[in-house]
């Protein structure tokens, strides 16, 4: 899949990369990367665990909200601030808005986590349900077009750049990891991590999970645009309706290829997760060991995996709920 273009969009530059993870110091705190004996013995090579779960607000999101709203200026500041989410971003926006008092308004499908909503009104922000991901992000709009700040999860240059943070402290971990494995909702996690990890090593292979019925991007690239479609997967973190022409091409130019992880398989290595690893996350994450586990046999034997756990957002019940589902 890797094009002959540049390995990142000019958006997506070192500089930017490094002033957003300046900016966000003392906001946002490094997040551990972890060997795992127990995962490496199952799927035949070396994996290290990449724990995004860990950051505040239980996700990687935190990252490029602050890098937003660090960066807007008084009068933005002033507007107030709009976001629209699955639950993630939703709650990143929140607690950061919140830390640095800003008036935010979240809007959300109906589908999203009751916890996420609790939680977005727990940190003092607005959540306002909608009956579907492509109506909250119309409705956003609309608040945008009356004059409100809106912080893109995904299409902007500075969340991106604020999340390439996990690249920069995978390279600076000194593992000497060959391929790195993470999911995409609209792309600009994994497409920021790839472009600066690859802006260092470009060797690295960077291979992209989706989980059917929330795979824009895989419909995008396809398509040779970004297209919309309905979520129908239980990993509603990563329900975006459509990717970015931003993301779009960073995942031309950055991943290897695209795996396509069906909700049973990412609710099962969820349970191994729990079981091997003593880490709850949710499917949107887990679904990245289970490509991991797919793409192993393929790779090189002295290849050395880092699978990102992007977000531990999930409830005893929704697990619980899931496993009678699969029957698991």
């Amino acid at each position: 899949m890797p094009s002959s273009e540049n390995p990142s969009a000019p958006e997506i530059t070192p500089e930017r990369m490094a002033r957003a993870r300046e900016r966000i110091a003392g906001h946002v705190r490094p997040s551990p990367l972890v060997f795992s004996q127990a995962l490496s013995d199952e799927i035949g090579r070396p994996v290290s665990l990449k724990l995004e779960l860990l950051q505040p607000s239980g996700s990687f999101k935190v990252r490029g909200a602050y890098s937003k709203l660090l960066g807007l200026c008084d009068a933005e500041r002033a507007a107030g601030v709009v976001a629209v989410s699955g639950g993630n971003h939703g709650l990143a926006v929140a607690a950061a808005g919140g830390a640095l008092g800003l008036q935010v308004r979240v809007y959300l499908p109906k589908t999203a986590p009751e916890r996420s909503v609790r939680l977005i009104r727990g940190y003092g922000a607005e959540a306002v349900l909608c009956e579907s991901i492509g109506e909250a992000f119309e409705r956003v709009g609309e608040a945008a077009e009356a004059g409100a700040t809106y912080i893109h999860p995904f299409d902007d240059p500075d969340v991106v750049a604020g999340q390439a943070g996990i690249g920069l402290e995978l390279l600076e971990s000194g593992e000497p990891f060959t391929d790195i494995v993470g999911s995409i909702g609209g792309g600009g996690m994994f497409g920021g991590t790839a472009a600066a990890v690859k802006a260092a090593r470009p060797e690295v292979r960077a291979w992209g999970v989706e989980t059917v019925g929330a795979d824009a991007m895989t419909k995008a690239l396809a398509a040779g645009a970004p297209v919309s479609m309905e979520i129908t997967s239980i990993a509603t973190t990563l329900g975006a309706p459509a990717v970015s022409p931003l993301t779009l091409h960073l995942a031309r130019s950055l991943f290897e290829d695209i795996l396509l992880i069906e909700d049973v398989e990412a609710v099962r290595d969820l349970l191994v997760l729990i079981d091997r690893c003593k880490l709850v996350c949710e499917p949107a994450a887990a679904c990245c060991l289970a490509a991991a586990r797919r793409l192993a046999p393929t790779l090189p034997e002295e290849a050395r995996l880092v699978v990102i756990l992007c977000g531990g957002n999930v409830t005893l019940e929704e697990i619980a709920g899931w496993r009678s589902r699969f029957g698991l």
